[in-house]
């Protein structure tokens, strides 16, 4: 089987490199805001969405206006991908599987994409870049397959490179025949129906006094003045720190997991609706709407999104099996009894059932209650086909909770 894999290394550019890459990033930045007006202008005046050979053709046309020789400067096929990023974007809307597309900003945009004429030196620790030259890069982990194409992009003053391989793998076995189930919270990060539990990092919570002071102290600078960037730049600092702090947990929560077990049952959380405003509007004012703000803010804080994305991933990989099953009360349903009812959650913490009255921790509960879920999906074969492939039948484990 192919396998796609991405590493990332940290670049080391000099003086002249950095300048040439942020020209790119901009340069790339223009083309797809000025191709994204032009579908708009289209779609005001009823005409066909261009395709992207067609706007490659634009491409062409606005490479050779005199208003916009800087564009030759930078690597045609580099705006071409910005093309095809907008194609892609457009495809994802009518997918329903993302927002519209919107104008990229310099402050959130700073990226570009070689399909090819890139070379590779691993033995130095270097890449060739095309109208960049050879660029050395901190080669933190051996690099495995065919490089397919090279993307060059830059977060808090530090330029890195992404290199998607492909080579192909024998089909995975997992080694283990575990299934388990996950229940994710704030209190307890993400439980698991064997009693075991991650504590949540809440990386944002811990920067979050030193990200208002120093929010605070850049609107009291003139805005775009020397101090004002140097403190935009504070602030983008302690947003990275926060963000590679999360990434870092979940990466190593995620490969624990998935190296354990087989299956893994977690809850089909829609993260994006169950962190939505409660502010309402003028006429129809939300409720409760601090409440419902902190909340908000500490779901996003667990990165419950990306913790699935890598779950799902690395069991592939291991040859294991992510199966998501509706969250609809599974924290409410007695795993003694099977009675549901919402009485039955006297806290957010514990779960006591009004009929039987079974007594324990509400996040196993609801842990046991989605490995049930995904029980029946595997009896019932209501899985995707990735499970019949993995030849994997975790009876030793499903007999042992259900004795």
């Amino acid at each position: 089987m192919q396998q796609l894999q991405a590493f990332k290394y940290e670049l080391m550019p000099d003086g002249e490199q950095q300048r040439n890459m942020r020209r790119f990033a901009g340069s790339c930045r223009f083309i797809f805001n000025q191709a994204l007006a032009l579908q708009q202008v289209r779609y005001a005046e009823d005409k066909k969405k261009l395709s992207y050979a067609d706007l490659c053709k634009q491409l062409t046309e606005w490479r050779k206006n005199s208003e916009m020789q800087w564009l030759k400067d930078s690597p045609s096929q580099c705006l071409q991908q910005t093309l095809k990023d907008l194609e892609q974007a457009y495809k994802n809307f009518f997918a329903k599987r993302a927002d519209f597309p919107r104008f990229k900003k310099k402050s959130q945009s700073s990226s570009f994409r070689y399909p090819q004429g890139y070379k590779l030196d691993q033995v130095n620790s270097r890449i060739f870049l095309p109208k960049l030259g050879w660029l050395r890069y901190r080669n933190s982990r051996d690099m495995l397959g065919v490089v397919k194409n090279v993307t060059v992009s830059s977060k808090n003053g530090k330029w890195f490179v992404s290199i998607q391989t492909e080579r192909e793998v024998e089909a995975p076995v997992h080694p283990s025949t575990a299934i388990v189930g996950i229940d994710m919270g704030i209190a307890r990060f993400a439980t698991l129906s064997d009693g075991s539990y991650f504590a949540p990092l809440n990386s944002f919570k811990r920067h979050e006094q030193a990200l208002a002071k120093a929010q605070r102290a850049m609107s009291r600078k003139q805005k775009f003045s020397n101090n004002w960037k140097r403190a935009k730049a504070k602030i983008q600092k302690i947003h990275a720190r926060i963000g590679n702090a999360r990434r870092d947990y979940l990466h190593k929560a995620t490969t624990t997991i998935s190296q354990n077990h087989a299956i893994v049952c977690i809850e089909d959380l829609q993260v994006r609706n169950m962190s939505k405003s409660a502010s309402g509007s003028t006429e129809t004012p939300g409720k409760n709407v601090r409440a419902k703000s902190g909340l908000n803010k500490s779901i996003l804080d667990q990165g419950w999104y990306e913790f699935r994305r890598q779950l799902g991933y690395k069991l592939a990989w291991n040859g294991g099996q992510l199966i998501a099953v509706p969250p609809r009360n599974t924290s409410r349903a007695c795993p003694c009894c099977a009675h549901i009812a919402k009485e039955n959650r006297l806290s957010q913490a514990r779960f006591k059932c009004v009929e039987c009255g079974f007594e324990e921790n509400a996040d196993l509960v609801g842990a046991i209650n989605v490995l049930r879920a995904g029980h029946a999906r595997l009896a019932c074969a209501d899985t995707s086909p990735a499970v019949a492939a993995s030849g994997q039948e975790p009876t030793e484990a499903i007999q042992a909770f259900f004795a």
